[in-house]
């Protein structure tokens, strides 16, 4: 049995496990960071869809916050034109004058709120940035600095304005169905905001907090999308190959094919790790990126977790509702140009056509007809395929976890085929991936991949459990870098560097 030693061991080689090791090791740590799998990468990793076709299941680069680009210059990084294009009825541009003049043709009133109505969701959207770029505060407190901190959140939110400060506290738990009633008369229009809006959770535009979840989505979007956000201009993966070169030019070791199988304690201290294949690595600090139960309840004994937390532990909402369809192409179907390939594409034209397939979830099945964005990664990145060839990209909701539906690729297909006739003919190769499938490849509970819903009662000081928001985890020497910490999913590298500062703080 081998024994090797380090400062910290970092678990988990995607954006925030690599930023993570990038800014301890850079601090003078000896980091070692460990992946399962073959490869880096985390959930920017391409698929292969068939011979010369691959595609990432990511459908932007995120936002990179300040402290993660200053501990790792980002990549360029490219805006989309279109924000987000509806069934192929309607397609709206980024900038809000364009918008307006598309919206015209269906609604004078709605071309006239639009510039208005974007700009204050991207300055609600402004307060969560400012949120998400320092520890969350612990609002029981009686520490000066935090306290300092709690004043700061004070600042910004005072900076919003007598009517911002109104605004925020009555969208964020509203119903994203009521927010857009409130404000538009359109379907097509109100759909294509509500198709942000229930991004990845298992609830449909008529749940309270689904407004949140819009905005979480819009935190770093450029001004003027309801929709897609920004792509790395040199591939899906090149902010974690930055995030690899500066963790290894500081020293750190990185290592694939290296599987945690325990964490191990000693005296209610974290002590290391031990691999799957018996290799033990010794550590008084992990920073583990998986999601709080991989974490918590799958590599440490709970023996060492006290009954209460562990039953919070067992009651985070995972439920994971989201399936890919992954297509190779013969050639993009007609009618879609270049701005509508590298955009998003929803093909819910109501927002009751989004409820009533959450309906169908509620009940443990797939809708008939599920609730389908699409994008086309080769119109970015045009060596995913062979020349000439596209792959497309189908993020699919609702799937609940554990339903097996053999006829699931084929009604993607169809709804696809529905606005984009053509579709079906191009289509070489499907490869579909449910939820199940996620949880396998990426090892995510319930192929959840935000690491847990975002829900209101789990966000900020409340993520991934309330008193535990600041990353320690109940084990000292423990934290936890990932998407189920604060801030968040799609906030690229955030967790990882929050979590790397409490180590060294």
């Amino acid at each position: 049995m081998t024994t090797n030693r380090f400062d910290v061991v970092v678990i988990g080689a995607g954006a925030n496990g690599l930023a993570a090791a990038a800014v301890l090791s850079r601090a003078g740590r000896r980091v070692v960071v460990l992946e399962r799998a073959d490869a880096i990468g985390g959930q920017t990793r391409v698929i292969e869809i068939a011979p010369g076709f691959s595609a990432p299941i990511g459908f932007d680069a995120g936002w990179v916050p300040s402290a993660v680009a200053k501990a790792i210059p980002a990549p360029l990084v490219v805006d989309p034109s279109i924000a987000m294009t509806v069934a192929g009825q309607l397609s709206i541009p980024r900038d809000a004058r364009a918008a307006a003049d598309a919206i015209r043709k269906l609604s004078t009133r709605d071309a006239q709120r639009w510039p208005a109505f974007v700009e204050r969701l991207h300055r609600l959207a402004g307060f969560l940035s400012a949120m998400y770029e320092a520890p969350v505060p612990d609002i029981a407190t009686t520490s000066l600095g935090d306290l300092v901190s709690l004043a700061g959140v004070g600042r910004k939110f005072r900076a919003l304005g007598r009517a911002g400060m109104t605004e925020l506290l009555r969208v964020m738990p509203m119903a994203a169905q009521d927010l857009v009633d409130d404000e538009l008369e359109t379907e097509l229009l109100k759909a294509a905001v509500v198709a942000t809006a229930v991004r990845d959770i298992r609830q449909g535009p008529r749940s309270g907090g689904t407004t949140f979840n819009l905005l979480h989505h819009l935190v770093g979007a450029p001004a003027g999308s309801i929709g897609a956000r920004s792509w790395w201009r040199d591939g899906a993966d090149a902010f974690v190959e930055a995030a690899a070169k500066g963790a290894r030019a500081s020293g750190a070791t990185i290592r694939t094919n290296a599987a945690v199988g325990q964490i191990t304690v000693k005296d209610d201290v974290v002590t290391g790790v031990v691999l799957e294949n018996g290799e033990t690595i010794e550590a008084p600090i992990v920073v583990s990126t998986l999601d709080p139960s991989r974490t918590m309840l799958g590599l440490v004994d709970p023996l060492w977790i006290d009954p209460d937390i562990l039953l919070a532990l067992r009651n985070i909402k995972y439920r994971g509702c989201t399936a890919y369809a992954l297509y190779a192409l013969d050639a993009l179907p007609e009618g879609i140009d270049a701005a509508q390939a590298t955009s998003l594409i929803s093909f819910a034209t109501s927002t009751n056509a989004i409820e009533k397939a959450y309906d169908a979830a509620k009940y443990g099945r797939v809708s008939p007809e599920p609730h389908v964005v699409l994008t086309f990664p080769s119109a970015r990145w045009s060596a995913l395929a062979p020349a000439g060839k596209h792959v497309a990209v189908a993020r699919v909701q609702y799937v609940p976890y554990g339903v097996d539906d053999p006829t699931l690729g084929a009604r993607v297909t169809s709804t696809i085929a529905q606005a984009l006739p053509s579709f079906a003919n191009r289509v070489r190769h499907q490869t579909v991936l449910t939820p199940v499938d996620l949880e396998a490849r990426f090892g995510a509970t319930n192929g959840a991949l935000t690491h847990g819903e975002l829900t209101l009662d789990q966000i900020l000081f409340m993520r991934p459990l309330a008193g535990f928001g600041r990353h320690a985890m109940p084990v000292r020497g423990l934290y936890l870098g990932g998407g189920g910490a604060h801030p968040g999913p799609g906030v690229v590298g955030g967790a990882g560097v929050l979590a790397a500062k409490g180590v060294l703080s």
